[in-house]
C-alpha cells in the first residue's frame, strides 16, 4: 500500500525531539539523516490517508520550535521505503560490541552481537550519541555491575550493558512506546533488562547509569540522577552539543567529577565518578 513521507531540515539540537514528537503525532516511523551537515534531514513515514503537515504542525508546537518551516510531502511505495530504511543503517562496530539489524550478518570474531531493528524508538546504534555511550560501556564495563538506563529509546544501551555482563539492568522512559520496544528488543537479544516507565521505577542505587537525552532534562535530572548513583558510581550523559556540554557539567559538578570524555561531530559524551 503507497503511503506518504514527510521530508524536512532543523537543527541539529532539535532532530531528537521533533523526531519523537512526529512519531506522537502519527508517523510511522522517522529516520534522521545528514548528521554531518550544517542541519539534520528528518524523514517521516506516514499513512496514505494521513496529513503530514497537521502531523509536522502538532509536533513543532510539541517541541516549541517555530511553527511554519519548509518541508516536502511525497507518495512512495512500500518497497521503496523499505529498501531505502534498510540501506541507510549501517552495522556498527564499537570495541567488543557489534550493532546491527537483523538482516545483517555480522563478521567472524564479534565478542557482543547486538540486534536493533529501527522502529518506532530512538536508537539503533548510527547516531553519534549512541555510539558515545555505548563506547563509554566498552571502557567501562568489567561485568557484575547494577546498571541503569535513563531514558532508553530502543534499549539499545541497556542491551549492551546486558551483553558486557552487568549482572543487573533497568531501563527507564516517560514514552510507553519506548518501554515496550525496549522490553521487545531485549526478548529478541536473548537478554535480562527490565523496563518501566520513569516515575514506578522501583528504589535502588546503581554502579553505572547512562542517559542519552537532550542537555536540558539532563541538567533539571542531576538530583534525581545523584539520588540513583552510588559512591563511586560510573555514570555518562549523552545527546547533547559541544556547545552545550560545559553547562551540563556544572550542573552535575555538586555530586560528580564529571569533564568531556569523548566527541564526535558536533556531539559531546559527558562521563565521570559519583563523589
Amino acid at each position: 500500500m503507497p503511503s506518504r513521507a514527510l521530508r524536512v531540515e532543523v537543527e541539529h539540537a532539535a532532530a531528537d525531539a521533533l523526531s519523537e514528537a512526529l512519531l506522537d503525532a502519527g508517523a510511522q516511523s522517522v529516520s534522521i539523516e545528514a548528521l554531518d551537515s550544517p542541519r539534520a534531514v528528518l524523514d517521516a513515514l506516514f499513512a496514505e490517508a494521513a496529513d503530514p503537515a497537521a502531523a509536522l504542525a502538532h509536533a513543532l508546537e510539541r517541541c516549541g520550535e517555530p511553527g511554519h518551516i519548509p518541508f516536502a510531502v511525497r507518495a512512495v511505495e512500500d518497497e521503496d521505503w523499505i529498501r531505502r530504511s534498510q540501506a541507510q543503517f549501517a552495522p556498527v562496530r564499537v570495541g567488543r560490541l557489534w550493532i546491527g539489524a537483523s538482516w545483517h550478518q555480522p563478521p567472524d570474531g564479534v565478542a557482543h552481537v547486538v540486534r536493533i531493528d529501527p522502529g518506532l524508538a530512538f536508537g539503533t546504534g548510527s547516531h553519534p550519541t549512541t555510539k558515545l555511550v555505548l563506547a563509554f560501556l566498552d571502557r567501562t564495563m568489567r561485568g557484575g555491575e547494577r546498571v541503569l538506563d535513563y531514558g532508553c529509546g530502543s534499549g539499545i544501551l541497556a542491551i549492551a550493558a546486558a551483553k558486557l555482563g552487568a549482572a543487573r539492568v533497568d531501563a527507564v522512559d516517560i514514552d510507553p512506546e519506548a518501554v515496550e520496544v525496549t522490553r521487545d528488543n531485549a526478548r529478541a537479544n536473548a537478554v535480562a533488562v527490565s523496563a518501566c516507565l520513569s516515575e514506578v521505577l522501583a528504589p535502588g542505587r546503581y554502579d553505572v547509569l547512562v542517559a542519552n537525552i537532550l542537555a536540558q532534562p539532563l541538567i533539571v535530572l542531576e538530583p534525581l540522577i545523584a539520588a540513583r548513583t552510588e559512591c563511586g558510581a560510573h555514570l555518562a550523559l549523552a545527546g547533547l552539543l559541544e556547545s552545550q556540554a560545559e553547562e551540563v557539567v556544572q550542573a552535575y559538578r555538586a555530586h560528580f567529577e564529571m569533564a568531556i570524555a569523548a566527541r564526535e561531530e558536533a556531539w559531546a559524551l559527558i562521563a565521570g565518578v559519583r563523589r
